[in-house]
């Protein structure tokens, strides 16, 4: 089995690459509206270092679309375990910031958790593949595939970073509605939840997280402080309107009243410069992007090749989700970047190993 078959090129996933492409194209442009605001002179500096970030993240995309996925499965144990020794080399030499110790780097340049949720992705689909989904109808049979959720997520959680803890579960609760489980083992599950919930909110969380909560409840307990993000987010989104501001014309933006506006509330300002129009249209090409990656795990000729692009694209779906419902107050603030808008490095660095897989199933599923 060759590191690259020339069948595999012929049938080259064009659609795929084009909806990436435009929402990469979007994504550049929001963000240099969104770091330009007190900036003179050109670019800002965000803008350069993440168009830098780009062209890193294409090469890294073009490897993984094109080395056969197949050589992944065989070494998935590796490169799950060598994920959870970064999430365990951050606990010991990691930077703390913003409350967590998540960063391996000064300055946020590098964050294993990031990486560990698509490493999380491809252990879980060679676990579904030699023990398919439909085959699993008792509790018990899960209790392999909840240990290696567990893992990561315990480390992560052991660096104060609920958010994306949260991220994690949600991208391997991905594979849930594949299981056929009765509804009462469910129902079960469900009642230890909430238990587990109940624990976590008086032991496990600390108190700022506990605000980030409330506020998200109610942003105007504290509208100064602790609300004062998720207000100014949807007084952007709002503000928006049917068209928009416009580009580098939205107030909330320009005058530096939107938060972390170039990461976690980029979207605040699509909303504001482009307005209902704008947001739709790039809501459009990510739902498209997301269906068209379930369609690649349809296609796939091997149950390996099917897991991988269910997995993968749940590592798109959810943050996305997240930031989205963050942004419109439907979701406490809990730092979740937007996939492709967001400026950071680790986060587009993930996602272009997640794109690239995927365009590596679509691209062999004649394969076989």
């Amino acid at each position: 089995m060759s590191l690259v078959d020339r069948r595999s090129v012929q049938n080259f996933d064009w659609v795929f690459l084009l909806l990436v492409a435009v929402l990469v194209i979007m994504g550049l442009v929001n963000l240099m509206s969104a770091a330009a605001a007190g900036v003179e002179g050109g670019t800002s500096n965000v803008v350069r270092r993440h168009v830098m970030v780009m062209g890193a993240a294409a090469l890294v995309m073009g490897v993984c679309a094109f080395v056969d996925y197949r050589h992944v499965e065989r070494f998935a144990p590796i490169i799950f375990v060598f994920s959870l020794f970064l999430l365990g080399l951050t606990l010991v030499v990691g930077v703390v910031t913003r409350g967590a110790q998540a960063w391996l780097f000064e300055g946020g340049s590098f964050q294993p958790s990031e990486f560990a949720k698509v490493a999380l992705v491809i252990m879980l689909a060679r676990y579904f593949h030699r023990n398919p989904p439909s085959t699993i109808q008792r509790l018990r049979q899960l209790v392999p595939p909840f240990l290696i959720v567990a893992l990561p997520i315990g480390l992560i959680l052991l660096q104060r970073d609920l958010g994306v803890a949260l991220l994690t579960l949600l991208v391997a609760l991905t594979y849930l509605p594949l299981l056929h489980i009765p509804m009462r083992a469910w129902s079960a599950i469900a009642g230890l939840a909430a238990a587990g919930l109940a624990a976590l909110w008086t032991f496990g969380l600390r108190s700022y997280q506990q605000q980030r909560i409330l506020d998200f409840l109610d942003p105007a307990r504290d509208p100064l402080s602790s609300g004062y993000q998720a207000i100014q987010s949807r007084i952007a989104v709002g503000s928006g309107g049917f068209l928009g501001a416009g580009w580098q014309e939205g107030t909330q933006t320009q005058l530096r009243f939107l938060p972390t506006q170039h990461t976690d509330f980029v979207f605040s300002v699509l909303a504001e410069e482009w307005g209902f129009v704008g947001s739709t249209l790039v809501l459009a090409f990510f739902i498209a992007l997301l269906l068209w990656g379930l369609w690649i795990a349809q296609s796939s000729k091997d149950g390996f090749g099917a897991m991988l692009a269910v997995g993968l694209v749940g590592t798109l779906f959810w943050p996305a989700t997240i930031n989205i419902a963050m942004v419109l107050g439907l979701a406490p603030v809990i730092g979740v970047p937007l996939p492709l808008f967001s400026y950071g490095g680790s986060a587009l660095m993930s996602a272009a190993i997640a794109l690239g897989l995927l365009l590596n199933v679509s691209m062999r599923r004649y394969v076989f």
